[in-house]
Order: structure tokens, then C-alpha cells, then sequence
């Protein structure tokens, strides 16, 4: 099992320096990712426009409902900042996926496991949330590529056409979009956050948007920050069969992971000088914690090509630790797959010492 260099460019040049990684190795790993696994989105149409709602909610806390309004299609956002407000605050996006959005309403509380509104903003934090149904379900409905957001743009299906994953990044990218007009964020402070599908989801938007100032992924596991080869539980295969969330090469790699020109790894390091959390769940087998944690090691070699440290955890981690010594934070929790307060605590404590 060979594992891809990230510092040897497909002409065999050795990455020896930042510029040659900038201007060379990164656009190369990025261009992969694209072709081979998530697809090639479209650009951002030009007559995009902004319509904004507020909402005076309990305990001083104002929900502004924000829509990015595109020809006959819609994506929103709600931003939530404590109502007396007076400067730009630093700022969490999460990607809400399908199961998540069924399993809290905002729009009548603001205290969930999933997302603790009234903690973060306690934290000095806004969040914002977008529901990731609104631009595509989960599952194709009708014909493939026939739903939410691919019925909206004039499309040509190709082999390495965008699908589900990249059509949810590419929809927290319209609202970063919105954001850097918002008066109480700081744009240059935005954290993009996901579990799960969606934390494959917030990797992939990092990767892709350099304006997100932080990456938070949250038991991601395939074909998010888990390493694919060598990889115990859900492998590429696995993913395919069951859902339309990558492009359509990446289907002809279902039986032969270890001829992947990439693996995860490279994309952890496209976030690079940027800081980035990976967090996994003990009991979590199917994301596989370990390959994550691998992923991250493997990463913090263009993090030290930058001068700086990577992920910083000993040979034998210990569960509910945080190692936030590095630019990539790790840790791993006590328990199931899922997103809790445990982890959004973790969180803040890193993004304390990078975003404040």
C-alpha cells in the first residue's frame, strides 16, 4: 500500500518550498479532488442578490434570516448575534444536514446538542446555519442530478460534474458570500463546521474557498478526513452504492481504492497554513477514528512547510483530550457518532486562541 506524497508533484519535482506548494502542488491536489471526487462546480452567478429578515428572539439574542436569491432558486441562512451588538464578531458556519435539521428546530429553541446557539454566543461567537436540504436533498428523489439545485442550473452531466457534497459546499460559499456584507461579522474570522456527511461537506468548502479562516470537521470518516487506504469500516464503495454524493469517477475507484491518484490527507492539506480541528468519536468504527487521526499526521507536513506545527498528539492519545498545541487540533470523545456540546466546547476553545 503505497500512500500519495504530498510534496511530489506528478512530474516527480520535489515541493521544497511555500511558493512552489502555492503556486504549483496545491492547484495540482486541488484539481484531483476535483476530477476524481467531488466534481467541478459551477461559478457564481453574477445576478446574485441578498434579502435579509430579522427576528428579536429570548435571552438578547436577534435571529436574522438571510436569503441569497439567484433566478428561480433560494438558499438561506439564519445568523444568530446577541441584539445589543456593536462589533463584528468572529463566526461559525454550519452545514446542517437532513438528519439534523429534523432533529432541532431553531426557529423555537436555541439550546441543542447539535448546535448550542445560546453557548456560542455566550463565547463571543455568532453562528449561522445552513440547511443543507434547501439546496439538494440527500438522496436524488427523481432522476439523478434532477433535484434542488441541478434542476436550477443549466447542466451537462459529465464524469466529473459536481454532485451532492460539492453543491452543498458550493452553497456555504454563496453565503460566505452574503456574510462579507453582514455588519456584525467579521468576514475574516468565519469558521466553516459539518458532522459527518457535512463535515465532509465543511472540508470540502475549505479546500475551495481560501475566505474561510478555520476548518472544523467532525466525524467526516470516508471520504472526508479519514484516511481511504488502509481505512477499517465504510470504504469508497460503500459510499457510492448508497449515495450520489461524489462525482461520477470516483465510482470507477469503488474496487480499487489504492489506485486513487490522492487520498484524504491531501485534502487536509489544502486547508494548510490555515487552522483546522478533526474530531472524532471513540465507539464510531464506521468513520474510523484512527485513519483520521493518521489523515492528520500525514497533513502536518505542509504545515511545517510553513513553518509550523501540525497536529501535536503522542503515539497512544487519550479519549476526551483536546491536543490543540498545533495548527491541526484533534481530538477524540467517549461515545457514538455525533455532534454534542463536548465538541462545540472543544471548538471554541481553539478557535479562542485562532479567532479572537
Amino acid at each position: 500500500m503505497k500512500i500519495p506524497e504530498i510534496l511530489t508533484a506528478l512530474s516527480g519535482e520535489r515541493i521544497t518550498s511555500t511558493a512552489m506548494w502555492e503556486k504549483h502542488r496545491r492547484d495540482e491536489i486541488y484539481t484531483l479532488f476535483e476530477n476524481f471526487v467531488y466534481g467541478v462546480a459551477p461559478e457564481c452567478p453574477k445576478d446574485m442578490r441578498f434579502s435579509v429578515k430579522t427576528i428579536e428572539r429570548e435571552h438578547n439574542i436577534t435571529q436574522k434570516k438571510a436569503d441569497m436569491i439567484f433566478p428561480n432558486f433560494k438558499i438561506s441562512a439564519d445568523i444568530f448575534v446577541p441584539t445589543e451588538n456593536t462589533k463584528k464578531l468572529p463566526a461559525y458556519l454550519l452545514c446542517m444536514h437532513q438528519f439534523e435539521e429534523d432533529s432541532c428546530n431553531i426557529d423555537e429553541g436555541l439550546d441543542f446538542e447539535i448546535v448550542p446557539i445560546l453557548d456560542i454566543v455566550e463565547r463571543g461567537y455568532a453562528i449561522v446555519t445552513m440547511k443543507t436540504s434547501q439546496i439538494c436533498p440527500d438522496v436524488f428523489t427523481n432522476e439523478p442530478y434532477g433535484d434542488g439545485i441541478f434542476k436550477w442550473i443549466d447542466y451537462s452531466k459529465r464524469d466529473n460534474s459536481w454532485s451532492i457534497i460539492a453543491s452543498w459546499a458550493w452553497g456555504l460559499s454563496r453565503v460566505m458570500d452574503y456574510l462579507q456584507t453582514d455588519e456584525d461579522i467579521d468576514e475574516s474570522r468565519v469558521a466553516v463546521i459539518g458532522h459527518s456527511r457535512s463535515g465532509k461537506t465543511a472540508l470540502w468548502a475549505g479546500a475551495s474557498d481560501k475566505r474561510f479562516a478555520m476548518v472544523v470537521s467532525n466525524d467526516s470518516g470516508c471520504t472526508g478526513a479519514a484516511m481511504t487506504r488502509g481505512k477499517k469500516g465504510e470504504h469508497v464503495k460503500d459510499i457510492n452504492d448508497a449515495f450520489h454524493w461524489f462525482c461520477e469517477n470516483y465510482i470507477k475507484y469503488n474496487d480499487d481504492e489504492d489506485m486513487l491518484p490522492i487520498d484524504q490527507h491531501m485534502l487536509l492539506a489544502l486547508i494548510a497554513p490555515r487552522p483546522l480541528y478533526v474530531a472524532s468519536s471513540s465507539l464510531d468504527e464506521w468513520a474510523d477514528p484512527d485513519s483520521e487521526l493518521r489523515s492528520c499526521r500525514f497533513a502536518s507536513e505542509i504545515y511545517e512547510l510553513y513553518g509550523l506545527d501540525g497536529v501535536i498528539v503522542p503515539e497512544g492519545i487519550e479519549e476526551n483530550i483536546p491536543y490543540h498545541g498545533g495548527m491541526i487540533a484533534y481530538h477524540c470523545k467517549t461515545g457514538e457518532h455525533g455532534l454534542t456540546k463536548q465538541d462545540w466546547n472543544l471548538f471554541l476553545d481553539f478557535s479562542d486562541i485562532h479567532l479572537k
